[in-house]
This record gives structure tokens, C-alpha cells and sequence, in this order.
């Protein structure tokens, strides 16, 4: 490994510190992650052609900046899609689309509200993704629980929930997609035998922070901040419901359909949505309301958190830079040597490695790494592969940056790093090691 290779480790490193420790050095953790992105690129270029062949010579600005924006237009999915979600949800939920949800889901008892809460996503980020169905439990969650810091208690179940619950379905995650389109797991395969042990490590950590509920909700309703909801009769908000969520569950169909990215299945429900709602405004009575509601989308635009956007942006392109050196891959083989091809210690090791680092940068590396093979643990739904979509997906909820849910969340609930760590990440390992250990018995004494 070079000095410079060194360098650009101990930068990201240091920068990942800070991300940590910012509710001490109250820096936000956007700035932070974009000087990071920055600096990890800036000492690339230093010897560029060390990593990228053909940057040599005259060819080196356009060789780095064909890697750079190979890596920025995957990342600029990811982000426009996150925008895009974001602005669904709020769409839905200032039209008071969420309004007959919570009153289904509402319930005096904490206890009660978490179990609904944690098979409601569970489930829902089965279908859909887990980025989509943590904003849209987050907005269920404001609308139901007052208490912050119960509400804090909520939102950790939520990250961890969505995060199992895109493990076992081939749509759930995206490193599960991954996997899925290259044709090394089944759709059926990864269902039957990875359900059971995402299941257990949604269930167990949700025991463990229902003890820490007790008592009743406060009743008073706080669904009264929807005023747009008022406008709208109780068919125009269900459709609004139905047409936002209908339409992110559409979003996986449009892309096998057309081939298209994800972002752009989501821009279409966008654009469709909006309409919608414009259609339902455009009879009222008085112009200043109609005004009114043209001012209020545009607001909704303008809420997107883009501190969470940028500070997405700044970790994916940094943890780029450390794939395009060859860490990964190297970290990987390294893995592999260490634990002597035990492929339960070696995916178990990367999933709590997703909790760091991008998971799909992690999988990309292991997929490259390891070639195909006709029989055993590394053949089609072979132990390594399944493995590896639960490691790479549950292990994420370990850090509250460890996935894109819990990144999210951050942004929409305020948590902390500090917070988390010290309240939910051993609850999360927990329920991690609980459906690796229920794996290995399903495939040792049943499949």
C-alpha cells in the first residue's frame, strides 16, 4: 500500500471521526463530509495514474474526470431520487394523505404503537425501498407520538425495521437489487430462506426497546398542522394516499418495464402527484386560495433538508475515492486470507463494515472479488451470496449513517451519532447476530 494510498485512508478516517463526534464539535455533518470528498479527491490527484490507467500525460484531466463522473452520476441517482421521495411524502402529507393511516394505526398504548409500527416497516420496505418507508413512517410517527424522546426511540426501531425488511425481498435493498440482476441470488431463494432470520433481527431489538416504553400516549391530536387537509374532502386525500404511496410501489414495475433508473420512476410520480393535487385546487372559490396553494407546493419544494442531500452527497463520493484506490477490494481479499474462506465470518465482518462505509461500494467489491461458482457456498443462493445480502443489509442499522434509512432519519428527527450509538447500536448488533445464528441453523438442519 503506498504513502499515498495511506494519506487518502487516514483523511476519511479523520473526517469519519468528526462525522461522529459532532455533537461535541457542533459542526454539522454536511460540511464535514463535503471537506472530506474534497480532500480525498485532491490527493488522488497527486498520482492519479497510480490507480486510473491512461491518466498519464495530456490524458489526465480527462481520464480522472471520466472516473469522477462515472461516480458522480451513480451517486446524483441516489440524491435525486432521496429528493424526490422526500417531496412525494410531503406532498402526501400536507394534503392530509396520512391522515386515515394514523387514525388506523393510533393506539393509547406505546408498546402497542411500537409493534404496529415495526411490522408496518418491515414489510413496507419490502415493497418499497427502506429510504421511502423510513420518510414516510417518520411522517406517520409526527402525526402519532409528541414525546420527543420517545419519538427518538421510534425512529431507531424505524431504521432498524426497514433496514431487515429490505434484506430478504430482491427489491428491498439496493445491494439486494444488486445481487438480484446478477444473477446470484433467486428472487424465491432469498425470500425463503433469508425471511426468517431478517424477521428475528427486527423482532429481538424491538423487544428490547419496548422496555424502555412505558404508559400511554398523550391524546391530544396533532393532525390540526395539515391545514391543506381541511380543504380536501376524505376521497381526495385517500387518492392523494393512494397515488403517492401506489405510485412509489409503481416505481420498481416502471424500471423492469423501461430500463430506466429508479430516479426517474420517481420524478414521474412527482409530476403526477402534483398535477393531481393542482386539479383538486384549481375549483376553489377564491382566487387568493389558489395562489395560496401554488405558494404551498413551491414550500414544499423549498423543505427538502439539503444538509442530509449534501452530506450524502459528500460520504458516497469519498467512500468512491476509496474504491477507485482499490481499498475495498483489497479489504475484501484481506477478509477472505484472514478468516481462512469462513464465509460466515467473512460476511460477517463486511456487514458491520456497511455500518461504516457505503454498503454498496462493500458489495460491488465482493462481487468482483469472488467469481461464481457451479456448486456450494459461492454457487446461485449459495451461503456466501445470501449471507451477504443480510450482512450488507441489516448490519447497516448497527451506525445511524451505516444506511441510507438511518441517514435519513438523522435528517428528519434530529438524532445524533452519539445518541444512537450508545442507545441502539448494540441492540441493533444483537438482533444482527440472532439471524446469522438462525441462518446457520436453517441451513444446517432444514435447507
Amino acid at each position: 500500500m503506498s504513502t499515498l494510498t495511506i494519506a487518502i485512508i487516514i483523511v476519511f478516517v479523520v473526517g469519519y471521526f468528526c462525522i461522529a463526534i459532532e455533537s461535541v464539535t457542533k459542526v454539522n455533518k454536511a460540511a464535514v463530509a463535503l471537506l472530506m470528498f474534497v480532500a480525498c479527491w485532491t490527493l488522488f490527484m497527486i498520482d492519479p495514474g497510480s490507480y486510473v490507467s491512461g491518466a498519464v500525460g495530456d490524458n489526465v484531466a480527462s481520464a480522472v474526470s471520466e472516473v469522477i463522473e462515472k461516480h458522480l452520476g451513480s451517486t446524483a441517482t441516489t440524491l435525486f431520487f432521496l429528493m424526490g421521495a422526500m417531496t412525494i411524502v410531503e406532498l402526501v402529507d400536507q394534503n392530509g394523505g396520512f391522515n386515515f393511516v394514523r387514525d388506523t394505526m393510533k393506539t393509547k398504548s406505546k408498546k402497542a404503537l411500537l409493534w404496529r409500527i415495526a411490522f408496518m416497516t418491515f414489510f413496507l420496505s419490502a415493497i418499497l425501498d427502506n429510504l421511502t418507508t423510513s420518510i414516510v413512517m417518520i411522517m406517520i410517527l409526527r402525526k402519532l407520538v409528541q414525546d420527543k424522546k420517545d419519538r427518538m426511540i421510534y425512529a431507531a426501531l424505524v431504521v432498524i425495521a426497514a433496514n431487515s425488511g429490505g434484506a430478504f425481498s430482491p427489491i428491498g435493498d439496493v445491494t439486494t437489487i444488486m445481487l438480484w440482476n446478477k444473477g446470484l441470488i433467486t428472487a424465491g431463494g432469498v425470500i425463503k430462506e433469508i425471511f426468517l432470520p431478517s424477521v428475528i433481527s427486527m423482532v429481538l431489538p424491538a423487544w428490547i426497546l419496548s422496555l424502555s416504553l412505558k404508559g400511554e400516549l398523550a391524546t391530544e391530536d396533532t393532525g390540526g398542522v395539515t391545514t391543506v387537509a381541511q380543504e380536501l374532502t376524505s376521497g381526495q386525500r385517500k387518492t392523494v394516499f393512494f397515488l403517492g404511496v401506489g405510485g412509489l410501489i409503481f416505481v420498481p414495475i416502471f424500471k423492469t418495464i423501461t430500463h430506466l433508473p429508479p430516479f426517474v420512476g420517481i420524478l414521474l410520480v412527482l409530476g403526477v402527484l402534483w398535477t393531481v393535487t393542482e386539479i383538486f385546487y384549481r375549483n376553489l372559490r377564491h382566487k387568493e386560495e389558489k395562489g395560496a396553494m401554488q405558494k404551498r407546493v413551491t414550500n414544499m419544494l423549498s423543505r427538502i433538508d439539503m444538509s442530509t442531500i449534501l452530506f450524502f452527497l459528500g460520504i458516497l463520493m469519498a467512500v468512491a475515492c476509496l474504491e477507485t484506490i482499490g481499498v475495498l477490494t483489497a479489504l475484501g481479499h484481506g477478509l477472505d486470507v484472514a478468516f481462512n474462506g469462513n464465509h460466515y465470518l467473512v460476511t460477517g465482518i463486511i456487514g458491520v463494515l456497511s455500518s461504516i462505509v457505503d454498503n454498496v461500494p462493500l458489495v460491488a467489491g465482493c462481487m468482483g472479488m469472488y467469481p461464481v461458482a457451479a456448486t456450494g457456498d459461492m454457487a446461485v443462493d449459495g451461503i456466501f451470496w445470501q449471507l451477504l445480502a443480510y450482512c450488507a443489509g441489516v448490519g447497516g442499522s448497527m451506525l445511524i449513517i451505516g444506511s441510507a434509512a438511518g441517514v435519513v432519519v438523522m435528517g428528519l428527527e434530529k438524532l445524533t451519532f452519539g445518541w444512537y450509538m450508545k442507545k441502539v447500536t448494540w441492540i441493533a448488533f444483537v438482533g444482527y447476530l440472532a439471524g446469522i445464528v438462525c441462518y446457520w441453523l436453517l441451513r444446517t438442519y432444514i435447507f
